[in-house]
């Protein structure tokens, strides 16, 4: 499968970088595939794996399985998402009324490890919904369908790095309520995709998709949001649909307060935080 056009802005792709060399904690997972090929897009930058775009629904998913029962050993070479942090920023951004957590969303939540740690330690009920993973011993988790519902705040960790199919980036953003909502993501966006097939983010076998500044920038413009901020610590971005004038106003303040640039926001963009590693 040849991918000729970019997911994100429709220009032109090539290709980029050939990943032949596997951790041997993930080899027997890639038993059966000797390569996986990254196209980068010509325009905005974004990076996919054509591999990962061809391999059939029931293979994907038993990599995805494979994969994410792996992690949960706590040996597992991989960091998880900074969850209590996340839990904390999204427990600070609600008090300041920065966004609304009473119609919040874990979209693709796996196991609920957010969505317990902000019922647990801050008082949240944020439902999760995924289709795949589920923690069914876990009571402080709500799994909802989705319905065609939207919410104030879908939140999605560690995520966007799994995504082969644009219908799916589009579908997540449908979800958010077109007037006021926000969306709030973890992974890793970078000024440019390194072209080093031993680049930490190409490492797990179940990461396709990579994001820069500037794809992400497009995907705000084409989903109607107009500012975003950033929190370093949580390693977390959050999209507005609008920008209110309060909320660079709270943030000025948080940042006092906490006397340090917790939170970085921008009122007419994507924040682009990160420029190398």
């Amino acid at each position: 499968m040849m991918l000729n056009s970019c997911l994100i802005c429709n220009s032109e792709t090539r290709l980029f970088l050939s990943k032949t060399k596997f951790l041997k904690e993930y080899q027997e997972m890639v038993h059966d595939i000797n390569k996986f090929e990254y196209y980068k897009c010509t325009s905005c930058g974004f990076t996919i794996s054509e591999t990962h775009v061809g391999l059939n629904s029931q293979r994907w998913e038993m990599l995805n399985s494979d994969f994410h029962h792996f992690i949960e050993n706590e040996k597992a070479p991989i960091n998880q998402p900074p969850y209590i942090d996340q839990a904390l920023l999204l427990h600070i951004l609600n008090l300041n009324n920065i966004i609304d957590l009473k119609n919040a969303l874990d979209f693709a939540g796996g196991y609920g490890t957010l969505s317990t740690i902000s019922k647990q330690y801050f008082g949240y009920n944020i439902p999760v919904f995924d289709p795949y993973v589920k923690n069914t011993e876990n009571r402080d988790v709500a799994y909802v369908d989705i319905n065609n519902k939207t919410y104030s705040a879908v939140i999605n960790s560690a995520l966007f790095e799994h995504i082969t199919e644009r219908s799916v980036f589009d579908n997540i953003n449908s979800l958010v309520e077109p007037e006021n909502g926000c969306m709030v993501i973890h992974t890793v966006i970078c000024e440019n995709i390194p072209a080093d097939e031993n680049w930490f983010y190409f490492e797990p076998p179940v990461h396709c998709a990579f994001h820069t500044n500037k794809s992400m920038e497009v995907l705000m413009n084409q989903w109607g949001y107009q500012a975003s901020l950033y929190c370093p610590q949580a390693k977390t971005w959050v999209l507005f649909k609008k920008a209110k004038p309060s909320i660079k106003e709270l943030i000025i303040k948080i940042n006092r307060l906490f006397q340090s640039n917790y939170i970085i926001y921008n009122e007419s963009g994507f924040v682009d935080y990160w420029k190398g590693f």
